[in-house]
């Protein structure tokens, strides 16, 4: 991401971004609520367009290439988007297809993402009335059904409960280990220290610190990763009770 800036209405969320994400690796980012982590995301995937500024997957521009970028990310946004009336596998059939494969490549993409997951006992039902933990599997299933090389997810494990938690980190290092660049957002400290290679920390629609957890722990001199953040984001100003609800 180069020098992206956003405003709604006026008022401004994003203000000259930049950063890079390592390839094959794990970042998070990091943010009180209002701090742009969710329009930055929704830049990079295609979803919203930056007022100037761009963002690069690769070589392809996502600003202007918007088709080809999304053919190469898998997105984990929230788990409404699943077609109620549809089984598991008639959804994923259904996105498998709009990536664009057919026969054989089909069959094994459907086969292969439903063993990955665990979808097995889900794979017939109709998606109404799904968990949480059931809709994320669903999910992230879409997201990776295509074998895209890039992962972007926004509070992936927002309301899951342990065991769909486990899963998805599960998942999203085995990602890292076949060499998938992942992008994703959290509140979840414990689960930002666990996974990412790379922590990046925003504030008023800027990065204001980033590094491995263990060089913000260094820069800050924390003892974890939460009183490094406050620090970075909040700096002498602490937050109220109502800010870190």
């Amino acid at each position: 991401m180069e020098s992206v800036c956003k405003s709604f209405d006026g008022r401004a969320v994003l203000r000259d971004l930049s950063f890079d994400v390592p390839a094959g690796r794990i970042t998070a980012l990091l943010g009180a609520n209002g701090a742009g982590k969710t329009s930055c995301l929704r830049i990079v995937t295609g979803l919203l367009r930056a007022d100037s500024g761009r963002v690069l997957l690769g070589e392809i521009d996502v600003g202007r290439e918007p088709l080809a970028a999304r053919r190469r990310l898998g997105v984990v946004g929230d788990r409404e988007g699943l077609y109620e009336r549809l089984t598991v596998a008639e959804y994923l059939e259904l996105f498998a297809r709009m990536q664009g494969l057919r026969g054989p490549a089909l069959a094994q993409a459907l086969h292969a993402v439903r063993d990955e997951l665990e979808l097995g006992e889900l794979w017939q039902r109709r998606t109404r009335g799904f968990s949480q933990g059931e809709r994320m599997k669903v999910c992230l299933a879409r997201a990776l059904v295509h074998r895209p090389p890039y992962l972007v997810l926004d509070e992936p494990t927002r309301g899951l409960d342990v065991l769909a938690a486990r899963l998805l980190r599960r998942t999203l290092r085995r990602l890292r280990e076949d060499g998938v660049t992942i992008l994703f957002s959290s509140h979840v400290m414990s689960e930002v220290a666990e996974l990412s290679d790379r922590v990046l920390v925003m504030a008023g629609g800027r990065i204001v610190g980033g590094g491995a957890p263990a060089e913000l722990l260094a820069t800050t001199g924390s003892s974890n990763l939460e009183d490094s953040f406050v620090a970075l984001a909040y700096g002498e100003q602490q937050p109220t009770a109502e800010e870190t609800a």
